[in-house]
């Protein structure tokens, strides 16, 4: 069993209420707008940190990150990129990406919405963690945690006060 904590659009800040949680995961996940790198070296060491990055990362996060990750853990298959839109209308080109990869999991941030739908379609759990960081329009700071055992276990959003408060 694998425990994850999925976060995403930190927008270049980590609320301090974020650590328990982080710091009880096995790895940790991150979809995207980072924002600053120094969010990732304010993350609890980890022997897996999985981070894609966003439309606002810049050039040196581009270059130390991947756009997207296929890849397994757990015993379950995931997608994971930023922008991915939400079933069923999907951001440009996923759907087909979803169709030939066949993940258990599809996971993006981007939106700040904070969204857990599984696809019948696709035969695919989307999850989408909203965003833990001040910047955008969100009103409230998530993340996601859960278990992974050959499936997903255990998922729970977490709410960790409005956004704009620390």
């Amino acid at each position: 069993m694998v425990k994850i904590a999925l976060i995403s659009d930190t927008h270049g800040m980590l609320p301090e209420n974020a650590l328990p949680a982080l710091e009880q995961a096995d790895e940790i996940w991150h979809a995207g707008d980072v924002g600053d790198p120094e969010v990732l070296l304010s993350l609890p060491e980890k022997p897996i940190h999985r981070v894609v990055y966003g439309n606002i990362d810049d050039a040196s996060l581009r270059q130390r990150f991947e756009e997207e990750l296929f890849f397994t853990s757990g015993g379950v298959k995931v997608l994971m990129l930023h922008i991915g839109g939400k079933p069923p209308r999907y951001a440009t080109g996923v759907k087909a990406k979803i169709k030939r990869l066949r993940p258990d999991i599809f996971i993006c941030g981007h939106s700040h919405i904070c969204k857990v739908v599984y696809d019948k379609d696709l035969e695919c759990l989307y999850l989408n963690p909203g965003a833990l960081g001040n910047q955008g329009f969100h009103q409230v700071k998530t993340m996601m945690t859960f278990e992974l055992d050959g499936k997903i276990k255990n998922l729970k959003v977490l709410e960790l006060g409005k956004r704009g408060k620390i």
